[in-house]
């Protein structure tokens, strides 16, 4: 089984920054790769990025303002999004699978994922 704890969003300016944190536990086996992705009212869910064996994977919206880290230390996934636009408004959500090598891609039908933090830009 997997638990994923996301903490870290919050309401914002649009231009600013939030760092969201996963905390994982899992098995290392299930946990190969992680992502995020997100869901607006109203709107389809997003994958944003994902993580594993090293490598990252972005979503082409994102690339270049959200950077997707592991501290595996910590078993703490990051997400650091800046230049927030209100566009950006959504739950966000760490997620987890057992995806290897290329298979692990910002997708959004990952087998596990946290209980969503919310993130809201105002303009």
């Amino acid at each position: 089984q997997v638990l994923l704890v996301e903490s870290g969003g919050g309401s914002v300016q649009a231009g600013g920054s939030l760092n969201l944190s996963c905390v994982v536990y899992g098995s290392p086996t299930t946990t190969k790769c992680m992502g995020w992705f997100r869901q607006a009212p109203g709107k389809d869910r997003e994958g944003l990025a994902s993580i594993g064996g090293g490598k990252t994977d972005y979503s082409n919206s994102v690339k270049g303002r959200f950077t997707i880290s592991q501290d595996n230390a910590k078993n703490t996934v990051y997400l650091q999004i800046n230049s927030l636009k209100p566009e950006d408004t959504a739950v966000y959500y760490c997620a987890a699978d057992s995806w290897e090598g290329a298979e692990c891609r910002h997708w959004t039908s990952f087998s596990f994922r946290g209980q969503g933090t919310q993130v809201t830009v105002s303009s």
